[in-house]
């Protein structure tokens, strides 16, 4: 068994608590370009309804789905402005709120300290917001260049679960997929590095109370080898994969 030299994390709701944040700036976004295209919705986007939905999936693939199930077509070009306008949106929100996850910097300072596994963030969101948000909170020290999007780094854009951004990762470190942990809070995330061939630890610390067995039951289905429910318990955790029980 090839030992686990790598760590890779999802950036937003598992490293920062972007989702909210980022999702409200979205649900504006959406409502507008459902006007813009008379798509007659059941009721306005808030934040809140976006998440149930789209959690995990970054803004073109949020409007990939939409636009089947909502029947209307956008250009490459208009869809490429929107992803512009949306990253803008969400980039100005996160550089004024956004706050880590509880717990995460002492676990990540814990990890740089010992130099034993290799750090990298591995998100579905465009690189310039995942940027802006590890540097907001002071954790870019910890990945060096090591930080890669599926909207952004692949030579075709695309979204978890799509497991290509995974893939890319792995091969810009020289890593395999044996030798890698991801820690992922959602199904797509989950999907993603799982379809890669990676061991993911399902972290569900920052759903609502009510959400949490909900979201440990959807993310062990998606392919989760173990559950986190906070970063307290991560060395736990790591010690389960490492050992090979889970």
């Amino acid at each position: 068994m090839a030992k686990i030299n790598t760590i890779l994390f999802d950036c937003d709701n598992t490293l920062v608590l972007s989702e909210d944040l980022a999702f409200e700036g979205c649900a504006d976004l959406i409502n507008e370009i459902s006007a813009a295209k008379n798509v007659a919705l059941p009721k306005p986007f808030t934040g809140e309804s976006l998440i149930v939905e789209f959690v995990g999936q970054n803004f073109r693939g949020m409007m990939v789905s939409l636009q089947q199930r909502y029947g209307f077509t956008m250009t490459d070009d208009e869809l490429n402005d929107y992803v512009r306008r949306e990253e803008d949106v969400v980039i100005a929100k996160l550089k004024e709120k956004l706050v880590p996850c509880p717990g995460v910097d002492d676990v990540l300072a814990k990890l740089e300290a010992e130099k034993k596994y290799k750090l990298a963030v591995v998100s579905s969101s465009a690189l310039r917001r995942v940027k802006a948000s590890i540097e907001k909170v002071g954790q870019d020290k910890y990945f060096g260049e090591d930080v890669y999007s599926a909207a952004t780094s692949l030579p075709k854009p695309t979204s978890k679960p799509d497991p290509a951004i995974y893939l890319w990762a792995m091969e810009k470190m020289g890593k395999k997929a044996e030798e890698c942990v991801a820690v992922e809070d959602s199904k797509s995330g989950t999907l993603s590095g799982t379809r890669a061939g990676i061991k993911v630890i399902g972290y569900v610390g920052p759903y609502k109370a009510e959400e949490r067995e909900k979201m440990e039951k959807i993310l062990t289905e998606a392919g989760a080898v173990v559950i986190m429910r906070d970063w307290s318990e991560f060395e736990e955790v790591m010690a389960k994969v490492e050992s090979g029980s889970v």
